[in-house]
C-alpha cells in the first residue's frame, strides 16, 4: 500500500457498528424484508386469493413470472453498474448501506400497494418489488461479507442468509392465522407491508458506513480487506461462466415448488389442518441450513457443497412426488428449504473466490441467471396444467422436470470441481 493509499484509507469513516453480530443480524433482516415478505409472501397469500376469485392459476403464473423477470432485470442492473456508471459520470457512487435503506422502504410501499383492489397494476407492482429484492440482496450481500471479512469472521455471512427463511416462517404462520380468521387476502397485503417497515426501523441505524460504495468501470479502487489467497488462482471467465449457469438452474429447480407448494399440498391433501403449515416448515429448513453452513469446517471445496445441496433438494422435491402424504410434504417442504440459502452462502463466497475486486457485480451476476431460472419455472407450469387431464397430473409432470434440473446441477458443480482444482 502507498503512502497516499494509507493516507485514503484513514479518511474512510469506519461505521459505528463494526461488530460482527449487529452487521449479521441487520443483514438477517434486510433479507427477511426484501426476500421473505417482498418476493415470497406471494406464496402462501396466492390460496387466499384463489379463495377470494380475484385470481386464477394461470394468472398466478404469469403474476410470479413478473416478479422473476423483475428479480432478473435487477441483478443484471447491479451486474453492469460499474459500465453504467462510466457513461453516465453524474450518477452518484451511493453506498451500499443507502441503497439497502432505499430498498427496504420500497418493499414496504410495493407491499402494501398489493392491497388495491385492481389487479391490472399488479403484475406491475410484482415487477417492482422483483427489481428491488435483487438490489437489497446484492448489496446486503456485499455489504454484509465484506464488513464481515474484514472483521476476520467471513463464516458468519451464512447467518444473513438466514433472512429469507425467518420471513418464510413468520409469513406463512401469519397467512395461516388469516385463513382460520377469515381474512381476505388484501388484508395479509396489508398486514406484511406494516410488518415490512416495523422490522426495517429495528435495523436502521446498523445498515450504515461508507466504506462499501458504487463503483465506475476502469477505475482504480482502494483495497480495504484482504481475500483469500486462492482467488489469485482464478481460471478465467469459463469457470465463472459455468457457476452462473450451474447457479441458475437452482432458480428453476426450485421455484415451482416455492411457488406453488400450498396449491400443490391442496390438491393431494383437501381438507387437511396440515396445509398451511407446509410454507413455514420450508423456512424452518432455510434458516438451519443457512446457520448450518456457517459450521461447516473452513477451506472445503465448495463446489462440491453446492453440488451435495442440489442432490437434497432434488430429493426432496421427489419425496413428495413418491408419497403425496403429509410425511411426503412435510419432509419434501424440509429438505427443500435445508439447502436454499446454504446455496446462495456457498456460490456468494465462491464468487467473492474468484473475482475478489468486483464481487459486487458478479453476485448480480449469478443472481440474474438465478432469475432466469425462475422466470422459467411459472409459465412451464401453467403451460402443462392446460395440457394435462388434471392439475395434479400437470404438478407431478412439473415436479419431475425440476428434480432432473437440479441434478443436472450437482454434476455441473462436480465436474467443475475435478476440471478447475482449487490452487493450494
Amino acid at each position: 500500500m502507498t503512502t497516499a493509499e494509507a493516507k485514503t484509507l484513514q479518511k474512510v469513516p469506519r461505521p459505528e457498528t463494526a461488530r460482527p453480530w449487529p452487521i449479521a443480524l441487520a443483514g438477517l433482516v434486510a433479507l427477511a424484508v426484501a426476500m421473505g415478505i417482498g418476493r415470497f409472501a406471494f406464496t402462501p397469500l396466492l390460496p387466499m386469493m384463489l379463495s377470494d376469485g380475484v385470481i386464477d392459476l394461470p394468472g398466478a403464473s404469469w403474476l410470479a413470472s413478473a416478479n422473476y423477470l423483475g428479480y432478473m432485470l435487477g441483478a443484471l442492473l447491479c451486474t453492469l453498474q460499474p459500465w453504467l456508471w462510466s457513461r453516465l459520470r453524474n450518477l452518484p457512487l451511493l453506498a451500499f448501506s443507502t441503497l439497502v435503506r432505499f430498498g427496504l422502504i420500497a418493499t414496504g410501499v410495493l407491499t402494501l400497494a398489493m392491497a388495491w383492489p385492481f389487479p391490472a397494476i399488479w403484475p406491475a407492482l410484482r415487477f417492482a418489488a422483483g427489481v428491488i429484492s435483487a438490489v437489497v440482496f446484492v448489496y446486503t450481500s456485499g455489504w454484509c461479507l465484506s464488513q464481515l471479512s474484514r472483521s476476520g469472521v467471513p463464516a458468519m455471512g451464512g447467518i444473513i442468509y438466514a433472512g429469507p427463511g425467518a420471513g418464510i416462517i413468520v409469513s406463512g404462520l401469519l397467512a395461516s392465522a388469516m385463513v382460520a380468521w377469515h381474512w381476505t387476502a388484501s388484508m395479509g397485503w396489508l398486514v406484511f407491508g406494516v410488518l415490512a417497515f416495523g422490522l426495517s426501523a429495528t435495523v436502521w441505524h446498523i445498515l450504515r458506513g461508507n466504506e462499501e460504495r458504487l463503483v465506475v468501470l476502469g477505475e482504480p479502487r482502494l483495497k480495504v480487506a484482504s481475500l483469500s489467497a486462492s482467488a489469485s488462482g482464478a481460471n478465467g471467465p469459463g469457470e465463472m461462466t459455468l457457476l452462473a449457469l450451474a447457479y441458475g438452474l437452482a432458480g428453476f429447480g426450485y421455484i415451482i415448488t416455492a411457488t406453488f407448494l400450498p396449491v400443490i399440498a391442496r390438491a393431494a391433501l383437501p381438507g387437511s389442518a396440515w396445509l398451511d403449515l407446509f410454507w413455514p416448515i420450508f423456512g424452518v429448513g432455510v434458516m438451519v441450513g443457512a446457520l448450518l453452513a456457517t459450521r461447516l469446517p473452513h477451506g472445503g471445496d465448495l463446489r462440491v457443497r453446492l453440488g451435495v445441496c442440489y442432490v437434497i433438494q432434488a430429493l426432496g422435491i421427489a419425496s413428495s412426488l413418491w408419497s403425496p402424504s403429509l410425511a411426503g410434504f412435510a419432509i419434501g417442504s424440509l429438505m427443500l428449504g435445508i439447502p436454499f440459502t446454504a446455496i446462495t452462502f456457498f456460490a456468494m463466497q465462491e464468487v467473492r473466490r474468484l473475482r475478489p475486486d468486483t464481487a459486487a457485480s458478479f453476485i448480480g451476476l449469478l443472481t440474474a441467471a438465478y432469475g432466469v431460472g425462475q422466470i422459467l419455472g411459472p409459465p412451464l407450469v401453467a403451460l402443462l396444467l392446460r395440457r394435462s387431464a388434471s392439475a395434479v397430473a400437470g404438478f407431478t409432470l412439473s415436479l419431475q422436470i425440476a428434480v432432473s434440473t437440479l441434478l443436472i446441477g450437482a454434476v455441473m458443480y462436480f465436474w467443475m470441481a475435478k476440471a478447475y482444482p482449487l490452487s493450494r
